[in-house]
Protein backbone atom coordinates (compact mmCIF):
# COMPACT_ATOMS: atom_id res chain seq x y z
CA UNK A 1 0.00 0.00 0.00
CA UNK A 2 1.19 3.18 -0.80
CA UNK A 3 1.28 5.60 2.12
CA UNK A 4 -0.06 9.33 1.83
CA UNK A 5 2.55 10.28 3.96
CA UNK A 6 5.67 8.95 3.92
CA UNK A 7 8.00 11.72 5.67
CA UNK A 8 8.97 9.83 7.88
CA UNK A 9 9.85 7.43 6.28
CA UNK A 10 11.68 8.97 3.48
CA UNK A 11 13.75 10.87 6.48
CA UNK A 12 14.55 7.61 7.82
CA UNK A 13 16.25 6.49 4.70
CA UNK A 14 18.29 9.84 4.39
CA UNK A 15 16.52 11.49 1.83
CA UNK A 16 15.68 15.31 1.70
CA UNK A 17 11.99 16.11 2.30
CA UNK A 18 10.14 19.24 2.28
CA UNK A 19 9.75 19.51 5.74
CA UNK A 20 10.71 18.19 9.40
CA UNK A 21 8.56 14.87 10.22
CA UNK A 22 7.59 14.57 14.14
CA UNK A 23 5.85 12.76 16.17
CA UNK A 24 6.32 12.08 19.80
CA UNK A 25 6.85 9.03 22.15
CA UNK A 26 4.34 8.14 24.54
CA UNK A 27 1.63 9.79 21.77
CA UNK A 28 -0.67 7.51 22.35
CA UNK A 29 -1.59 7.59 25.84
CA UNK A 30 -3.60 9.70 29.10
CA UNK A 31 -2.85 13.10 27.72
CA UNK A 32 -5.90 12.08 25.53
CA UNK A 33 -9.56 11.90 26.93
CA UNK A 34 -10.22 9.59 23.96
CA UNK A 35 -7.58 7.39 25.46
CA UNK A 36 -8.38 6.76 28.91
CA UNK A 37 -11.99 6.38 27.67
CA UNK A 38 -11.01 2.98 25.76
CA UNK A 39 -8.85 2.47 29.13
CA UNK A 40 -11.69 2.40 31.41
CA UNK A 41 -13.98 0.23 28.69
CA UNK A 42 -10.79 -2.43 29.03
CA UNK A 43 -10.36 -2.31 33.05
CA UNK A 44 -6.54 -2.48 33.15
CA UNK A 45 -3.70 -1.57 30.60
CA UNK A 46 -2.99 -5.21 30.41
CA UNK A 47 -6.31 -6.21 28.76
CA UNK A 48 -6.05 -2.86 26.41
CA UNK A 49 -2.75 -3.48 25.13
CA UNK A 50 -3.57 -7.15 24.79
CA UNK A 51 -6.58 -7.01 23.08
CA UNK A 52 -5.71 -6.07 19.52
CA UNK A 53 -9.08 -4.04 18.25
CA UNK A 54 -8.12 -1.66 21.49
CA UNK A 55 -4.57 -1.48 21.04
CA UNK A 56 -5.07 -0.28 17.40
CA UNK A 57 -7.84 1.87 18.33
CA UNK A 58 -5.77 3.95 20.61
CA UNK A 59 -2.84 3.71 18.44
CA UNK A 60 -4.28 5.83 15.71
CA UNK A 61 -6.17 8.36 18.55
CA UNK A 62 -2.97 10.76 18.25
CA UNK A 63 -2.82 10.57 14.30
CA UNK A 64 -6.58 12.05 14.45
CA UNK A 65 -5.72 13.81 17.46
CA UNK A 66 -2.43 15.66 16.61
CA UNK A 67 -2.15 15.42 12.87
CA UNK A 68 1.46 13.33 13.50
CA UNK A 69 3.31 12.20 11.38
CA UNK A 70 3.35 8.26 12.27
CA UNK A 71 1.90 5.87 14.58
CA UNK A 72 3.59 3.95 16.76
CA UNK A 73 1.72 0.48 18.01
CA UNK A 74 0.20 0.47 21.12
CA UNK A 75 2.22 -2.08 23.50
CA UNK A 76 4.63 -2.15 26.18
CA UNK A 77 8.22 -2.76 26.03
CA UNK A 78 7.67 -5.61 29.21
CA UNK A 79 5.93 -8.10 26.81
CA UNK A 80 9.01 -9.86 25.72
CA UNK A 81 10.08 -10.48 29.14
CA UNK A 82 6.17 -11.76 29.72
CA UNK A 83 6.75 -13.91 26.43
CA UNK A 84 10.12 -15.20 27.85
CA UNK A 85 8.11 -16.75 31.19
CA UNK A 86 8.30 -14.16 33.05
CA UNK A 87 5.03 -12.53 33.59
CA UNK A 88 4.33 -8.95 35.05
CA UNK A 89 1.67 -6.43 36.89
CA UNK A 90 0.78 -3.39 36.18
CA UNK A 91 -0.09 -1.16 39.61
CA UNK A 92 -1.45 2.00 39.39
CA UNK A 93 0.78 4.49 40.62
CA UNK A 94 3.70 2.45 41.40
CA UNK A 95 4.24 0.90 37.97
CA UNK A 96 5.31 -2.94 36.40
CA UNK A 97 6.24 -5.37 38.63
CA UNK A 98 7.54 -8.74 38.19
CA UNK A 99 6.16 -11.55 40.78
CA UNK A 100 8.97 -13.02 40.26
CA UNK A 101 12.77 -12.15 39.28
CA UNK A 102 16.03 -13.75 37.37
CA UNK A 103 18.91 -13.88 39.26
CA UNK A 104 20.51 -17.20 39.33
CA UNK A 105 21.34 -20.24 36.98
CA UNK A 106 18.32 -21.81 38.30
CA UNK A 107 16.01 -18.90 37.71
CA UNK A 108 17.25 -18.74 33.66
CA UNK A 109 16.49 -22.52 33.43
CA UNK A 110 12.61 -21.12 33.81
CA UNK A 111 12.95 -18.96 30.79
CA UNK A 112 12.56 -19.71 27.21
CA UNK A 113 13.38 -17.38 24.14
CA UNK A 114 10.39 -16.52 23.03
CA UNK A 115 7.92 -17.13 20.10
CA UNK A 116 6.82 -14.15 18.63
CA UNK A 117 3.93 -15.96 16.54
CA UNK A 118 2.26 -18.08 19.25
CA UNK A 119 3.68 -16.00 22.62
CA UNK A 120 3.42 -12.61 21.13
CA UNK A 121 0.34 -12.86 17.99
CA UNK A 122 -1.64 -10.33 19.85
CA UNK A 123 0.64 -7.85 19.22
CA UNK A 124 1.18 -9.14 15.61
CA UNK A 125 -2.19 -8.64 15.41
CA UNK A 126 -2.66 -5.22 16.62
CA UNK A 127 -0.32 -4.16 13.68
CA UNK A 128 -2.20 -5.74 11.22
CA UNK A 129 -5.46 -4.33 12.39
CA UNK A 130 -3.64 -0.87 12.47
CA UNK A 131 -2.21 -0.76 9.36
CA UNK A 132 -5.27 -1.52 7.71
CA UNK A 133 -7.10 0.62 9.77
CA UNK A 134 -4.76 3.74 9.28
CA UNK A 135 -5.49 2.68 5.51
CA UNK A 136 -1.80 4.23 4.35
CA UNK A 137 -2.22 7.26 6.30
CA UNK A 138 1.10 7.52 7.69
CA UNK A 139 3.30 5.06 8.81
CA UNK A 140 3.27 2.57 11.92
CA UNK A 141 6.34 2.28 14.11
CA UNK A 142 7.15 -0.77 16.25
CA UNK A 143 9.39 -1.22 19.11
CA UNK A 144 11.06 -3.10 21.37
CA UNK A 145 13.11 -2.70 24.92
CA UNK A 146 16.80 -3.02 24.76
CA UNK A 147 18.18 -5.95 26.17
CA UNK A 148 20.18 -3.92 29.13
CA UNK A 149 16.75 -2.04 30.05
CA UNK A 150 14.83 -5.60 30.18
CA UNK A 151 17.61 -7.40 31.81
CA UNK A 152 17.03 -4.29 34.44
CA UNK A 153 13.35 -4.93 34.99
CA UNK A 154 13.95 -8.51 34.91
CA UNK A 155 16.27 -8.56 37.57
CA UNK A 156 15.09 -5.96 40.13
CA UNK A 157 11.29 -6.62 39.52
CA UNK A 158 10.20 -3.26 39.33
CA UNK A 159 11.36 0.05 38.54
CA UNK A 160 14.39 1.60 40.45
CA UNK A 161 16.37 4.84 40.61
CA UNK A 162 19.39 2.87 40.28
CA UNK A 163 18.80 -0.28 39.38
CA UNK A 164 21.44 -1.21 41.94
CA UNK A 165 20.21 -5.16 41.94
CA UNK A 166 20.81 -5.15 37.95
CA UNK A 167 24.20 -3.36 38.22
CA UNK A 168 24.95 -5.53 41.25
CA UNK A 169 24.96 -8.64 38.99
CA UNK A 170 27.33 -7.20 35.86
CA UNK A 171 29.86 -6.70 38.67
CA UNK A 172 29.13 -10.01 40.68
CA UNK A 173 28.05 -12.92 37.84
CA UNK A 174 28.91 -10.98 34.13
CA UNK A 175 28.29 -14.43 32.78
CA UNK A 176 24.80 -15.08 34.25
CA UNK A 177 24.32 -11.62 32.92
CA UNK A 178 25.43 -12.24 29.51
CA UNK A 179 23.25 -15.37 29.55
CA UNK A 180 20.33 -13.26 30.09
CA UNK A 181 21.47 -10.85 27.49
CA UNK A 182 21.64 -13.34 24.78
CA UNK A 183 17.87 -14.94 25.86
CA UNK A 184 16.50 -11.49 25.48
CA UNK A 185 18.56 -10.56 22.91
CA UNK A 186 17.14 -13.76 21.01
CA UNK A 187 13.83 -12.89 21.62
CA UNK A 188 13.86 -9.12 20.28
CA UNK A 189 14.89 -10.57 17.29
CA UNK A 190 12.56 -12.61 16.65
CA UNK A 191 9.59 -10.26 17.68
CA UNK A 192 10.81 -7.14 15.91
CA UNK A 193 11.30 -9.35 12.69
CA UNK A 194 7.95 -10.46 13.20
CA UNK A 195 6.81 -6.79 13.74
CA UNK A 196 8.17 -5.87 10.21
CA UNK A 197 6.76 -9.01 8.98
CA UNK A 198 3.24 -7.77 10.25
CA UNK A 199 3.43 -4.69 9.12
CA UNK A 200 5.37 -2.18 10.70
CA UNK A 201 7.23 0.56 8.64
CA UNK A 202 10.24 1.20 11.05
CA UNK A 203 10.68 -0.05 14.56
CA UNK A 204 12.74 1.58 17.31
CA UNK A 205 14.57 0.01 19.90
CA UNK A 206 14.21 1.78 23.74
CA UNK A 207 17.22 1.62 25.97
CA UNK A 208 15.28 3.66 28.43
CA UNK A 209 17.97 2.87 31.21
CA UNK A 210 21.45 3.05 29.72
CA UNK A 211 22.28 6.01 31.92
CA UNK A 212 22.83 4.41 34.92
CA UNK A 213 25.81 2.23 33.34
CA UNK A 214 29.54 3.45 33.11
CA UNK A 215 31.02 4.12 29.54
CA UNK A 216 32.75 0.74 29.93
CA UNK A 217 29.44 -1.41 30.99
CA UNK A 218 27.75 0.33 28.41
CA UNK A 219 30.09 -1.16 25.49
CA UNK A 220 30.06 -4.48 27.54
CA UNK A 221 26.37 -5.28 28.01
CA UNK A 222 24.35 -3.32 26.46
CA UNK A 223 25.72 -1.95 22.68
CA UNK A 224 26.67 -5.32 21.52
CA UNK A 225 23.49 -6.87 21.89
CA UNK A 226 21.81 -3.48 20.02
CA UNK A 227 24.25 -4.32 17.22
CA UNK A 228 23.10 -7.55 17.12
CA UNK A 229 19.54 -6.07 16.60
CA UNK A 230 20.24 -3.71 14.09
CA UNK A 231 22.14 -6.52 12.18
CA UNK A 232 19.10 -9.16 12.08
CA UNK A 233 16.75 -6.89 10.95
CA UNK A 234 18.76 -6.45 7.45
CA UNK A 235 16.66 -8.45 4.92
CA UNK A 236 16.78 -11.67 4.57
CA UNK A 237 17.31 -14.38 2.25
CA UNK A 238 15.62 -17.79 1.79
CA UNK A 239 16.37 -20.34 -1.44
CA UNK A 240 16.74 -16.91 -3.24
CA UNK A 241 14.19 -15.15 -1.93
CA UNK A 242 13.83 -11.74 -0.03
CA UNK A 243 11.31 -12.65 3.07
CA UNK A 244 11.70 -8.88 3.66
CA UNK A 245 13.75 -5.03 2.81
CA UNK A 246 15.21 -3.90 5.61
CA UNK A 247 13.12 -1.12 7.48
CA UNK A 248 15.27 1.77 9.04
CA UNK A 249 16.15 1.30 12.93
CA UNK A 250 15.72 4.03 15.58
CA UNK A 251 17.69 3.35 18.89
CA UNK A 252 16.86 5.97 21.65
CA UNK A 253 19.45 5.67 24.61
CA UNK A 254 18.10 7.75 27.10
CA UNK A 255 20.76 9.05 29.37
CA UNK A 256 23.85 7.40 27.00
CA UNK A 257 25.33 10.67 26.37
CA UNK A 258 28.70 9.68 26.57
CA UNK A 259 28.08 6.54 24.17
CA UNK A 260 26.46 9.21 21.26
CA UNK A 261 29.94 8.13 18.98
CA UNK A 262 29.26 4.44 19.46
CA UNK A 263 25.72 4.54 18.89
CA UNK A 264 26.27 6.72 15.85
CA UNK A 265 28.66 3.37 14.93
CA UNK A 266 25.56 0.57 14.92
CA UNK A 267 23.79 -0.61 11.95
CA UNK A 268 20.82 2.04 12.72
CA UNK A 269 18.96 4.73 10.96
CA UNK A 270 18.31 7.14 13.16
CA UNK A 271 19.37 8.45 17.02
CA UNK A 272 17.21 8.99 19.10
CA UNK A 273 18.71 12.31 21.28
CA UNK A 274 17.29 13.06 24.96
CA UNK A 275 17.12 16.86 26.05
CA UNK A 276 20.27 16.67 27.64
CA UNK A 277 22.04 16.20 24.37
CA UNK A 278 23.40 19.09 22.81
CA UNK A 279 22.34 19.15 19.08
CA UNK A 280 25.50 20.35 17.83
CA UNK A 281 28.00 18.20 19.65
CA UNK A 282 25.39 15.42 18.74
CA UNK A 283 25.72 16.29 14.80
CA UNK A 284 29.74 16.03 15.15
CA UNK A 285 29.74 12.80 17.13
CA UNK A 286 27.21 11.11 14.84
CA UNK A 287 27.69 12.78 11.21
CA UNK A 288 26.19 10.11 9.23
CA UNK A 289 22.65 9.42 10.99
CA UNK A 290 18.97 10.65 11.11
CA UNK A 291 18.86 12.30 14.52
CA UNK A 292 15.66 12.18 15.92
CA UNK A 293 14.36 14.06 19.38
CA UNK A 294 14.44 16.44 21.74
CA UNK A 295 12.33 18.95 23.21
CA UNK A 296 12.29 18.61 27.06
CA UNK A 297 8.59 17.11 27.83
CA UNK A 298 7.97 19.97 30.57
CA UNK A 299 8.40 22.68 27.44
CA UNK A 300 4.82 21.45 26.96
CA UNK A 301 3.69 23.03 30.19
CA UNK A 302 4.85 26.74 29.06
CA UNK A 303 2.21 28.94 26.94
CA UNK A 304 1.76 28.56 23.33
CA UNK A 305 4.25 31.47 22.50
CA UNK A 306 6.88 30.26 24.69
CA UNK A 307 6.28 26.32 23.02
CA UNK A 308 7.03 27.82 19.96
CA UNK A 309 10.17 29.56 20.54
CA UNK A 310 11.47 26.75 22.06
CA UNK A 311 10.46 24.28 18.77
CA UNK A 312 11.81 27.41 16.49
CA UNK A 313 15.05 26.90 18.67
CA UNK A 314 14.95 23.15 18.31
CA UNK A 315 14.72 23.30 14.32
CA UNK A 316 17.22 25.56 13.86
CA UNK A 317 20.02 23.78 15.93
CA UNK A 318 19.20 20.20 14.43
CA UNK A 319 18.31 22.01 10.58
CA UNK A 320 15.60 20.67 8.49
CA UNK A 321 17.13 17.19 6.59
CA UNK A 322 18.61 14.74 7.93
CA UNK A 323 16.31 15.27 11.20
CA UNK A 324 12.85 13.96 13.08
CA UNK A 325 11.16 16.40 15.53
CA UNK A 326 10.61 14.74 19.07
CA UNK A 327 10.34 15.00 22.52
CA UNK A 328 13.46 13.90 24.32
CA UNK A 329 11.27 11.61 26.32
CA UNK A 330 7.82 10.61 26.41
CA UNK A 331 4.81 12.66 27.08
CA UNK A 332 3.73 13.36 30.28
CA UNK A 333 0.31 12.01 31.30
CA UNK A 334 -0.53 15.38 32.52
CA UNK A 335 -0.39 17.48 29.42
CA UNK A 336 -2.66 19.91 28.31
CA UNK A 337 -3.59 18.53 24.72
CA UNK A 338 -3.59 21.92 23.19
CA UNK A 339 -0.34 22.25 24.45
CA UNK A 340 0.52 18.94 22.05
CA UNK A 341 -0.72 19.86 19.28
CA UNK A 342 1.06 23.39 19.93
CA UNK A 343 4.19 21.61 19.27
CA UNK A 344 3.29 19.33 16.12
CA UNK A 345 1.83 22.39 14.40
CA UNK A 346 5.00 24.18 15.03
CA UNK A 347 7.14 21.86 14.11
CA UNK A 348 4.93 21.70 10.61
CA UNK A 349 4.91 25.30 10.08
CA UNK A 350 8.43 26.34 11.03
CA UNK A 351 9.95 23.18 9.80
CA UNK A 352 9.19 23.49 6.02
CA UNK A 353 12.89 22.94 4.26
CA UNK A 354 13.88 26.16 2.34
CA UNK A 355 14.06 25.17 -1.16
CA UNK A 356 12.78 21.48 -1.05
CA UNK A 357 9.66 20.78 -3.19
CA UNK A 358 7.96 17.71 -4.25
Amino acid sequence: MTLQNDLLLRVARGELTERVPVWMMRQAGRVLTEYRAVRERAGSFITLAKTPELAAEVTIQPVDAFGVDAAIIFSDILVVPEAMGLPYEMIEARGPVFPQTVRSSADLNRLRVADPETDLGYVLDAIKLTKKELNGRVPLIGFAGAPFTIFCYMTEGKGSKTFSVAKKLLYTDPHFAHTLLRQITDSTIAYLKAQVRAGADLVQIFDSWAGILSPEQYRTFSLPYIQQICDALGSEVHDGIVDHAPVPVTVFAKGAFFARHEIGQLSCSVVGLDWNMDPHESRALIPNKVLQGNLDPCVLYADFAQIRTEVKQMLSAFGHQHYIANLGHGIYPDTDRDKARCFIDAVKELGVAPGVSV
